[in-house]
């Protein structure tokens, strides 16, 4: 049972001595910009990471460098903080419900478990009455044989640990499923039959231990290779009707595990123009990046304040926006970016996350565009990735 904050925890006060100290569990570049929210507003933090060099231990007050699951660590981190979050969902859940035994905690383990198993994950969302392609689970050898021919061809996805692409076979036939399944290890996965996808697109929501709920426009997103490569936000980027389900399917959700704290869920659009949920994020997330610099509040600030009990307010954002994925792959060897040009484009705003080297893939930073017009912001969006190196869009 999660233990409730009774009330707002304040920015500035003095909790059994110590200044009012915020928690997080992971120390990612999503850790890393909790710090940074948190911080501007006046509490102290603490990461438990077992990572030297985590990007978010290094920005830290307290940075706990122990694995997830260590009992002093947890005890410690307890000790540290009046509140405690996470910045990724496979963070094991045991150590969440440790934690929240005696702390705050958001989201609860409850709602991080489910993030981490498709199976669990694709049964709440229709639970919710929210449409999700047509899937079936396959955990045993008699499941895997009593797979409809409908579904083919489909997507065979580890029901646990896959991100990014990760954990995802694309299979034509039974007899590729079959041999998709060998190759993962025969573990729990979850086939979903392969849509045509026109789009892609996210909500993120905050919602409050009172049950207050806000959001932000709806994203849409780009992927490649697994990975989201740009987000672009902005009125009219994704059809209001769309939006407006993706909005109410995204709340649904939220709602309907009680869940405290930031959430993103992921949609497909398909070809014929109906909405379809893909996943969620019991986090910040990559698609929310743009909020740093279009928007009166950030994914980061609505973070902090679910955390500490704080009022929420409806967010703003004040400019079209463009986000840049930032992988390893523009890093030349050695070198890094020519963003002394990048920098001079108009509306630009680098985010790097401090990490020591760069490898192909690996999350380095994100660059987010602004500008007064969507069409202007495009432009320079484009400029922007000529530079660097990224394809087209």
């Amino acid at each position: 049972m999660n233990k409730p904050l009774h009330k707002a925890l304040l920015p500035g006060s003095v909790v059994n001595g110590q200044p009012a100290t915020l928690g997080v569990m992971g120390g990612g570049q999503l850790g890393r910009m909790f710090v940074h929210a948190a911080q501007a507003m006046g509490y102290f933090t603490a990461v438990l990471d077992p990572d030297t060099a985590s990007p978010a231990g290094l920005v830290s007050h307290h940075h706990i460098q122990t694995d997830y699951l260590d009992e002093q660590g947890l005890a410690q981190l307890m000790q540290r903080c009046a509140a405690i979050t996470t910045e990724f969902e496979n963070v094991p859940a045991p150590a969440l419900v440790t934690l929240g035994a005696h702390r705050p905690v958001a989201p609860a383990a409850e709602a991080v478990a489910i993030a981490q198993d498709r199976a669990a994950e694709k049964a709440h969302f229709v639970h919710c009455g929210v449409p999700v392609a047509p899937h079936a689970v396959i955990a045993t050898p008699a499941q895997l044989a009593a797979v409809g021919e409908d579904l083919l061809p489909g997507i065979l996805k580890t029901a646990r640990m896959g991100y990014d692409g990760k954990g995802q076979i694309r299979v034509k036939t039974r007899d590729e499923l079959a041999a998709a399944w060998d190759q993962l290890k025969n573990v729990p996965c979850v086939l979903e039959k392969m849509l045509p996808l026109k789009a892609e697109c996210s909500v993120i929501v905050a919602r409050g231990a009172d049950g207050q709920m806000v959001h932000f426009p709806v994203q849409l997103n780009l992927h490649r290779e697994g990975i989201l490569a740009v987000t672009t936000v902005n009125e009219g980027a994704v059809p209001a009707d769309l939006a407006a389900q993706a909005v109410a399917a995204t709340r649904a959700i939220a709602e309907g595990i009680h869940y405290v704290g930031v959430l993103c869920v992921e949609f497909f659009i398909l070809e014929g123009g109906q909405l379809v949920v893909n996943e969620m994020a019991p986090r910040p997330h990559n698609s929310g990046h743009y909020t740093l610099d279009a928007c009166d509040q950030s994914q980061f600030d609505l973070q902090v304040s679910t955390l500490a009990g704080l009022p929420l307010t409806q967010p703003r954002q004040h400019s079209p926006a463009i986000m840049l994925n930032l992988l390893g792959d523009l890093w030349p060897e050695g070198g890094a970016p020519a963003w002394d040009a990048v920098l001079a484009l108009p509306g630009t705003h680098l985010h790097l996350y401090g990490k020591l080297s760069a490898r192909p893939g690996r999350k380095m930073g994100h660059l987010n565009i602004t500008g007064a017009t969507p069409e202007a912001v495009r432009a320079t969006a484009l400029q922007a990735a000529a530079l660097l190196g990224i394809e087209a869009f």
